[in-house]
């Protein structure tokens, strides 16, 4: 075991501080989101959200500040939920969706930056997002659901009886969205002059993330489908609407740029699904592919289907894109050369970023920010100098009140792999006293921990825990072989390297062994339940939205049935003793680990019956086991749930591991 890096905790001067409660994280907490900068360098705008704790309704406004984050304004007012802001290409403009149409429905806004007023060019009944600036200013496109069976968007009567569902397609429902049968997103094209817009795009699969040709005679965007496990570019005519596909028709595209003459597009993608892209140059002229890298061990920032989008690479000059990926936990820019495939850093950070946007001149990249240091802020990278500056402090005064846990990256190595992990502890810490242990265990599997701000981890951590947070094999990040090592075996190797990193962090002596808990969501709430099935050396468990027993979640699961037969190598029907023997249900009569299971009951990725299943099991068994079921969540309700429901969330994930392993408190 080395230990690599190791930072001490943040500690406050002068008034009295506090641990992070649930409260405080979902309502104390503000976040300068979107940050994009003028196409001159000298100003910066973004979205600053918070949650009101009076009304529970999440409010966001559009902030501009100079490029070091001098004279911060407030741009807008009017409504209380503005996303997305894009300068015109002129820079004399912004465009962004706010809560300004009809009933307080999302509407396209232009605001002028010479003092004007901003003006409502169209409203939908339902989100808008991707907007988009055609080259010459004139035309936005954006992408928006459209049902093809109420085109004008007619609201159903209040009293009128639920429709009666049928259903052809196997993507009929994806989680966070619900049941959609052919209702999907489509791409619109907006004259900013007249308001008037018409539908592009028409094939019954999510169209997102619009991308104008230099030329402004074509987009390309990402033709989604079965939930997102499958897409590829599409080429769309803007005059016509006539369409090209670009790429595998079983891969998934992550990120793509036109290049500067239009003649070819940079993308990246993983066309064997094995959580790793590759980066590909599509010849326009001749529609010829040619891949440039072969197993990056860089993760493009592609987005989550969702919740957020790709970080589109930037050309610095013909040839050279800039982009954003992620390395062991660890945000960098890198350049692609889209001739020979050559891929070098540019900078890494001990910290997350998210998003790119860059001047007209390629001086400056902006992105959010957020790091085991702090979380929220706009970071401003200058790529002639070299230098990195955080431009807002809008939570300087919350981490002031509440210090951020102390923290130490170490790697375990088992079985010859390289194992990394981050060990969170109090921010007062004591090495004289002695503490209780948690591992926490990301989703995927080919999720990532790392230079984050994790909500939960904090909240836990300042109030007298030590939480390690793991990246077991199987973890993104860290190339397609280490990805791969999970596929057919869960609960084995990545079982065993997570047992291994726990025990080295028992080796200190504040770490109390005999008080330890394991706490997971998703693929970490698989292997949660797998592990008390497995062991007893925890004294206490919280299994978030298990996959549980593998066979049933394939047909239950929103995207089981492609992404279950990577994973678990096979169908119920063509492999049925494997998946049986990988579910933690096969096992879960032998636990005796004190059980808290928390899940939404509207989560189709990883079902309410996978919860409901465990509950019984373990209940059956004789375990200490509470079942807490969220009305209305989906699988990302955490991301995207009622105020309410998440501090309950993390309110009842504190208190189990404070009854069980922290008697005293």
């Amino acid at each position: 075991m080395s230990s690599t890096v190791t930072r001490p905790a943040k500690t406050a001067t002068g008034e009295a501080t506090s641990p992070i409660s649930p409260e405080d994280v979902v309502y104390g907490l503000t976040t300068a989101g979107t940050p994009r900068i003028s196409p001159d360098g000298t100003r910066i705008v973004y979205a600053l959200s918070q949650t009101d704790q009076e009304s529970g309704k999440g409010h966001s406004q559009l902030w501009l500040c100079n490029r070091d984050g001098g004279n911060a304004t407030q741009l807008t007012r009017a409504g209380n939920r503005h996303s997305d802001p894009q300068w015109s290409p002129d820079g004399e403009r912004l465009a962004f969706v706010a809560d300004r149409g009809p009933d307080g429905h999302p509407a396209v806004c232009v605001l002028p930056l010479d003092g004007g007023e901003a003006e409502v060019l169209t409203a939908h009944a339902q989100s808008i997002t991707s907007l988009a600036w055609s080259p010459d200013g004139a035309i936005l496109a954006y992408t928006t659901s459209v049902d093809p069976e109420n085109l004008d968007e007619t609201p159903r009567e209040h009293d009128a009886p639920p429709k009666v569902r049928v259903v052809r397609r196997i993507d009929y429902k994806q989680d966070n969205r619900g049941y959609l049968n052919d209702v999907r997103q489509q791409v619109f094209v907006l004259d900013v002059a007249t308001g008037d817009r018409h539908q592009l795009t028409k094939e019954p699969f999510d169209h997102v993330f619009p991308q104008w040709s230099p030329d402004g005679k074509t987009i390309a965007a990402k033709l989604a489908k079965l939930n997102g496990m499958a897409s590829q570019l599409t080429l769309v005519d803007v005059a016509s609407g006539e369409t090209t596909l670009v790429g595998q028709e079983e891969g998934s595209v992550g990120v793509w740029a036109w290049s500067n003459d239009g003649s070819f597009i940079l993308f990246s993608a993983d066309n064997e699904h094995l959580a790793q892209q590759d980066f590909y140059r599509y010849d326009v002229a001749s529609g010829e592919i040619k891949r440039l890298t072969d197993d990056l061990d860089i993760s493009p920032e592609s987005g989550f289907p969702t919740i957020s989008g790709p970080a589109q690479p930037v050309w610095l000059d013909d040839q050279t894109a800039l982009i954003h990926a992620i390395h062991a936990g660890a945000s960098g820019l890198y350049t692609v050369n889209a001739d020979s495939g050559a891929v070098e850093i540019v900078q890494r950070w001990d910290a997350t970023r998210n998003g790119l946007s860059v001047d007209s001149a390629r001086r400056y990249a902006v992105q959010g920010s957020s790091s085991l240091d702090g979380t929220g802020e706009v970071v401003v990278y200058a790529l002639q100098t070299d230098e990195t500056a955080i431009v807002t402090h809008v939570n300087d005064d919350f981490f002031a009140a509440h210090p951020l846990a102390g923290w130490e990256q170490i790697t375990v190595t088992r079985a010859g792999i390289d194992i990394d992990a981050w060990v969170l502890t109090p921010p007062d810490l004591d090495e004289a006293d002695s503490y209780p242990v948690i591992l926490d265990v990301h989703g995927g599997p080919h999720g990532n921990y790392g230079y984050i701000f994790n909500a939960g981890q904090q909240v836990l951590a300042t109030n007298g825990f030590i939480v390690v947070a793991s990246n077991p094999r199987g973890s993104g990040s860290y190339g397609r072989e280490f990805a791969g090592m999970v596929h057919g075996d869960w609960g084995g190797e990545d079982f065993k390297d997570l047992m291994a990193v726990v025990d080295e962090v028992l080796k200190r002596p504040y770490a109390d062994e005999k008080r330890t808990g394991i706490y997971g969501y998703s693929y970490g709430g698989y292997m949660t339940a797998w592990t008390i099935s497995q062991t007893d050396r925890f004294q206490a468990a919280v299994c978030g939205a298990p996959c549980f027993d593998l066979v049933s979640m394939y047909g239950t699961s929103d995207i089981s049935h492609v992404f279950g037969e990577v994973q678990w190598h096979g169908t119920p029907w063509e492999n049925k003793e494997r998946l049986v023997a990988m579910s933690p249900a096969t096992y879960a009569h032998h636990t005796t680990t004190p059980t808290l299971i928390v899940q939404g009951e509207a989560d189709d990725r990883c079902p309410i019956g996978q919860g409901e299943q465990m509950f019984v099991t373990l209940h059956k068994a004789g375990v200490d086991v509470e079942f807490v079921r969220y009305p209305g969540g989906s699988h990302l309700m955490l991301r995207g749930g009622p105020a309410e429901h998440r501090v309950d969330y993390y309110t009842r994930v504190l208190g189990w591991f404070q009854r069980l392993l922290q008697p005293s408190a």
